[in-house]
């Protein structure tokens, strides 16, 4: 059985054992109903394989109420995309996100915020319940350590969206069996990262290297996963020489490379590859569940979601703005991988389209069951997270080593294109090549909803944003509201999680 099958089958198994799951509660909303068949079920080893599978099954998750992909706050909330579909009132509460106007009502971020909290609570139970069961024919003690870190690597992942996303939220590491404890104010930002390095340092002694997987269990999460997500909440916490010694344990692993071809990242034959750190799996289906919410997806839904609309291929949504059409500089080949127009699907005068999840020339068994994986962490990511260590922590030889690492990856053997730091207006110091580096960023990783977190924890975010609001054309323009510092670098904490517990106080300014 494949890890891309592996989501789908655990999570149809185990609905039966966490009947309190259903996304369409929150974690706080209602007295448990299984206790007794989860007292019964952690016995085996395969009990304990099930249940860490099954805390995959939230990365999955994209449409409940609505849609929710990961890229909606990466890309449509930063420079780098427009919201795109059929008109300004398809998917308004996206529109909401773009133009700042979304409030605590915004459903998006509902069921973003609840589906982290499913993650948590399926790690939580893992993490848990594994210590106790007795090692067995199906799982030995290796595993049984492996399967434990692999739930803390997810609960650390999830944990992770959330405090990038909202700052402090709470902090919950066990089942809640009563009202009493349902109550639960926000962990400050610094509790969440303690709990993020902890569950990860714990982690990474027990997992396992990426070619230790038999090639049916690709996917699954490896040390390295857990060292670039470590090393990742060290860079959005500022702690350069932790991300950089973190980065340093990566490469020197070998374990990863980049693919020869950039676009190799974004194909069914790239799936799993060498530069994959951690991706999501996909399945492709014929049939039809939709509307029956989070738990039954088996497909990638960005795949429809940002197919062009011409000819009923896609919906049209997520689309590359010209801001980030002219970042590419002269010849570079990931803007032709990345963009590409129809002038038969314009949306506010925008004819852009995203490349990356388009799955071109790829008929779909069902339009909502893509079986196109969805990359969270590639090697290129890893090679320039550990750039921006170096520089800020002033090792600029070892930053420009790994900026150029991608660079050469991509001009693909013609030296006429994309130089070797210094090039162009960045000058020969640290303050250059951090430039540099955040242009490569861009670039390299553009539309696979990065941009704004970025910007965020650069402290760049309302000086970006507003300068290209204000470069926009009329008609774009005319729609969007400004950056306001202080209040947009964070999303509000959902209205209705207020409501279901009190003692959750909202982002500033919402």
């Amino acid at each position: 059985m494949t890890m891309k099958h592996t989501y789908l089958n655990i999570s149809t198994i185990i609905l039966a054992v966490l009947l309190f799951t259903s996304c369409s509660e929150d974690f706080l909303d209602k007295e448990p109903q299984s206790s007794i068949v989860i007292e019964n079920f952690y016995k085996t080893g395969k009990d304990a394989i099930l249940a860490t599978t099954a805390a995959y099954a939230p990365l999955e998750w994209e449409f409940n109420k609505t849609y929710y992909s990961e890229w909606m706050l990466g890309d449509v909330v930063s420079d780098d995309a427009i919201k795109g579909g059929n008109g300004i009132n398809d998917m308004s509460d996206l529109f909401q996100l773009e133009n700042f106007t979304a409030s605590a009502s915004n459903e998006i971020i509902l069921e973003y915020y609840r589906t982290q909290y499913q993650g948590i609570f399926r790690s939580n139970l893992a993490i848990n319940n594994i210590p106790n069961i007795v090692p067995d024919d199906d799982m030995n003690l290796s595993l049984k350590k492996r399967l434990i870190a692999e739930a803390k690597t997810l609960r650390a992942f999830y944990y992770f969206r959330l405090v990038r996303a909202f700052g402090g939220v709470p902090k919950v590491t066990k089942m809640l069996k009563s009202s009493s404890e349902y109550m639960i104010p926000r962990a400050p930002r610094d509790t969440i990262y303690k709990l993020i390095y902890d569950d990860l340092l714990t982690a990474i002694p027990d997992l396992w290297l990426k070619d230790q997987y038999v090639p049916e269990d690709l996917g699954r999460i490896t040390k390295g996963t857990a060292e670039a997500l470590l090393m990742k909440a060290y860079l959005y916490d500022k702690k350069w020489d932790d991300a950089k010694a973190w980065g340093d344990s990566i490469i020197t692993s070998s374990k990863y490379h980049l693919n020869t071809t950039y676009f190799d990242n974004f194909t069914l034959n790239g799936e799993n590859s060498p530069e994959s750190v951690f991706e999501v799996q996909y399945m492709e289906d014929a049939t039809s569940d939709y509307g029956d919410g989070n738990g039954f997806t088996r497909g990638n839904f960005t795949v429809i979601l940002q197919r062009t609309r011409t000819g009923n291929l896609g919906w049209g949504f997520n689309r590359p703005s010209v801001d980030l059409f002219n970042e590419y500089e002269a010849g570079d080949p990931r803007k032709d991988a990345t963009i590409f127009s129809d002038a038969l699907d314009s949306y506010l005068g925008n004819t852009y389209h995203s490349r990356k999840y388009a799955l071109e020339g790829y008929v779909l068994a069902h339009a909502t069951r893509a079986p196109l994986n969805y990359k969270l962490i590639r090697y290129s990511d890893v090679l320039l997270m550990y750039a921006e260590a170096a520089c800020e922590a002033n090792d600029l030889v070892s930053a420009k080593n790994a900026l150029e690492q991608v660079r050469f990856r991509a001009r693909q053997g013609n030296a006429a294109i994309l130089p070797e730091f210094p090039y162009g207006t960045y000058t020969d110091d640290q303050d250059g090549l951090r430039k540099a580096i955040r242009h490569e960023r861009r670039v390299e990783l553009a539309m696979e909803g990065h941009r704004f977190f970025d910007l965020v924890r650069w402290g760049t975010a309302a000086q970006v944003m507003n300068a290209y609001i204000s470069n926009e054309s009329a008609t774009v323009k005319s729609y969007m509201f400004p950056f306001v510092a202080g209040k947009h670098e964070l999303f509000p904490i959902p209205e209705i999680e207020r409501d279901l517990d009190p003692l959750l106080e909202q982002n500033p300014n919402y």
